[in-house]
This record gives structure tokens, sequence and C-alpha cells, in this order.
């Protein structure tokens, strides 16, 4: 990136406070500014780096009020957080400079591949796949047969996605990833083992997911396993088959949701939470890390903790009583032996 302040300003519709002419060509933290770089400032929290700050721009929100002189150059946006985002994705994000087939790659003559795709070494695209408009698709990756992906999407190296499922546009997908592959379908037998049950669906992504490496999204018994519109997923999840997440959902690292459970919009779900199958969970809940979800909840926009989960406000009432168990303990003793005192006497 090589941009003047001035240029900068135009593109994010922003407004200059001090010198416009300056060229920026990297971005740097508030603290670790330094002659030629972009930062911004989102949080209050961060304000006392601005009056100190060797960046030569700083993005700010528009409502702004500095207490101090401030010697680097402002450049007030709506957004400084989403503008500084923006400018990432757009200059230094180098998968957007990628494309073309490079050598070692396989592409069946029957996939079909849209304009800018690029299609690393080893990567491996079947029959049928069909790949959109400036799709980064990484080294090593596994596009099955009938595979559908959008426009705009990376897939990372190693990403395994089995036939006929459906990835939409602007998605990411991290290294190491499958989707696809079989649900835990077994059925028991009458001599305790256990048949396989065929997973004849498929899984459908909506568009700007992001999925983290590691994770696992199978494919449904019959229909579709759905990751709905802008939904994130951290790293080392499962999600079992015919699984429904709702939009804007968010999960962090080693959740788990078991089979045929449907997740509300705009639900939080923290680090290692268990999620039950066949469960509904209500649009804008949110859980905290190690809870575990083993009935449905009906009521939206609600915080839970705890195994089994229970609403904030009651987990931290049992945590306290849990934490006064030694001394009640001791106090439950205490009176025991009196009370047998008492009954020799």
């Amino acid at each position: 990136m090589e941009i003047s302040i001035a240029e900068l300003a135009k593109l994010l519709n922003g407004v200059v406070e001090g010198n416009g002419s300056h060229v920026l060509n990297t971005v740097a933290k508030i603290e670790e500014g330094k002659t030629g770089a972009l930062s911004f400032l989102a949080n209050p929290k961060y304000e006392e780096h601005i009056y100190r700050t060797g960046s030569s721009a700083v993005l700010v929100n528009r409502s702004f009020t500095p207490s101090k002189e401030i010697s680097t150059t402002l450049i007030r946006v709506d957004d400084p957080y989403a503008a500084f985002t923006f400018l990432l994705e757009k200059f230094s994000n180098p998968s957007a400079q990628l494309s073309g087939l490079e050598p070692m790659c396989f592409v069946h003559e029957h996939a079909k591949l849209g304009v800018e795709v690029y299609v690393g070494a080893f990567a491996y695209i079947a029959a049928g796949a069909n790949v959109g408009d400036q799709t980064k698709v990484y080294p090593q990756v596994f596009i099955g047969a009938n595979v559908q992906i959008g426009s705009n999407c990376i897939i990372y190296p190693g990403v395994k996605i089995y036939h006929e499922c459906v990835i939409g546009n602007n998605c990411i997908i991290h290294a190491s990833t499958v989707i696809g592959a079989d649900g835990f379908g077994f059925a028991p037998l009458a001599d305790r083992s256990y048949k396989k049950i065929p997973q004849t669906g498929n899984v459908i992504i909506e568009d700007d997911v992001e999925i983290g490496s590691n994770c696992s999204i199978d494919r449904a018994t019959m229909g579709s396993t759905i990751i709905r519109k802008g939904v994130k997923l951290d790293n080392l999840i499962q999600v079992a088959h015919n699984v429904e997440i709702g939009e804007h959902t968010v999960i962090a690292g080693q959740a788990g949701v078991a089979g045929s459970t449907k997740l509300g919009k705009y639900v939080v779900v923290g680090g290692q939470v268990a999620i039950a199958g066949h469960l509904q969970i209500a649009n804008g809940n949110q859980f905290g890390g190690q809870a575990g979800v083993l009935g449905n909840i009906v009521d939206e926009d609600k915080k839970w903790f705890g195994t089994p989960v229970m609403e904030v406000r009651d987990s931290l009432r049992s945590s306290a009583v849990i934490r006064r168990l030694p001394e009640l303990m001791s106090r439950v003793d205490a009176l025991e032996k009196e009370l047998k005192k008492i009954k020799s006497e």
C-alpha cells in the first residue's frame, strides 16, 4: 500500500484534520506507530497513545474530541475499526494477487472455473465441480464431485470438501477443515453391533461465512446440514449431521453441536460448549465457556453458564454456595458432634 492521506480519506469518505499530503505505506498499532504508518483509535482505553504515536495518520470517529494536543494527522470516519478492516482487506491480502493454475494441480475436464480463479499445486477438483470468479483454492485442497463454490472465496491448504456440498460467496475456509464427511449415524443391532446408516445429504454453507482450521462439518443423513449467512466458526469445532446454525452466529473453539440441533440467529457459543442433539435454541442466546446445553431454549437473548446450563445470575448464585461448601460441612460436622453429646447426656 502506498497512498496519500488525502487519497485514503477520499476512499473512506473521511475528513482530514492535519497534513493530507503525507504518504502512507504500512499499517501499525497505535502504540507502535512510525512514519508512513496508518493506525486507528476505536477503543477509548487506547486514547493515551494517540498523543504520542509515531504514525503519520490515525483513523478516529467523527465525534472524537482530543483532550491534548495531537501531532499526527487525523482521518475522521463513521467507524474507524470498520474502515481499518476494509483497508486491510483491500491492500494487505496476499490472496487477492493469486490467479491461474499452478503445475501439478488437477482440474477435471467437466469441472468449471470462473474468471481469475487460483488453483494451487496438488489441489484436486473433481467432475461437475463449479468454482466461482476470483476464488482461491490453495495447494492440497480436495473438491469433490458436483461441489458448488461461489465467488471470492478462499479455500486454504488441506481443506476437503466432499461431493455435492455447496459453498456460497465470500466464504473463507481455513486449513485442514473437512466439509461433508459422513455424519455419525449407526443403527444398533440385536447382537449389540452397529450398522452404518448411509449419509445421503450434503452441507450447505451460505454467503459470508468464515470457518477456522481443523473443523468438521458433517453431511446430513437426508437433506442438508446448513450454515447460514454470516456465521463465524473458530478452530476445532464439530458440527454434526442435519444441524442448522442461524445467521450471524459465532462459535468459539472446541465447541460441539450434536445432530439435528437448530441454533437461531445471533447466537454466541463460548469455547468447549457442548450442545446436545435434537434441540431448538432461540435467537440471540449466549453460552459461556464449557457450558452443557441439554434442553431446548425457547426464550430469546438470554445468557447461560454451567452444566447443565443455568441463567448466568442463577449460576453465579450456585457458584457462591459451592464455594462455601467446605465451611458448611465443617459447621454440619460440629452440629452433629454437639447433637451426639446432647443425646448421650
